[in-house]
């Protein structure tokens, strides 16, 4: 039992999975007619958010009058939450979000450009080879699934969606900065 509890523990550092998931989140959004990027460290982390916590993502859709059903959500998933956030400044968010996106860019995998005051996020061919790659294997399909979730429901600006969760999940604003959401 130790030895699931440590490796369960240690996802959160595991930087794969934290790149994988960006991943798949800037690829959904550079499909659709206007192609595209995630714009703004805000959009992301709350883009991010959701995929961290499948079960507010299904909070989330209901609050919108959405369906869940694609959200798929497993037992598992309900009680436990793969990596944490914590509360920032600007809600949900990872500290290592520049340490995760240096290594997607020093991959050669997403590119990042400055516009004005923000930060712009994009897939590379070699990105969306890659996130292709990763969609044949079964373990990804909720990632694919939940990001397209994503894209279809939850494409605002990053200051939109902040007051959409600080409005859907009033508990979080409650919370201390730097403390991690529970859920």
């Amino acid at each position: 039992m130790i030895d699931l509890v440590h490796t369960i523990a240690d996802l959160d550092q595991y930087s794969p999975l934290h790149e994988a998931r960006l991943l798949f989140l800037l690829n959904a959004f550079s499909r659709g007619p206007n192609g595209g990027a995630i714009e703004g460290l805000t959009k992301l982390a709350k883009l991010d958010f959701f995929f961290r916590y499948p079960s507010l993502l299904e909070r989330a859709l209901e609050a919108k009058n959405k369906s869940i059903k694609d959200v798929d959500l497993q037992d598992f998933e309900k009680y436990s939450v793969e990596t944490k956030m914590v509360r920032y400044r600007f809600g949900p968010w990872d500290h290592r979000y520049r340490e995760f996106l240096n290594i997607l860019v020093a991959k050669g995998l997403a590119s990042i450009n400055i516009e004005g005051k923000t930060v712009v996020i994009s897939i590379t061919e070699r990105g969306q080879k890659l996130v292709e790659d990763l969609s044949l294997d079964s373990i990804f399909e909720p990632y694919l699934k939940r990001a397209s979730i994503l894209k279809r429901h939850f494409d605002l600006k990053g200051t939109n969606l902040m007051n959409f969760i600080y409005h859907t999940f009033p508990e979080i604003i409650s919370l201390r900065a730097n403390s991690p959401i529970m859920i």
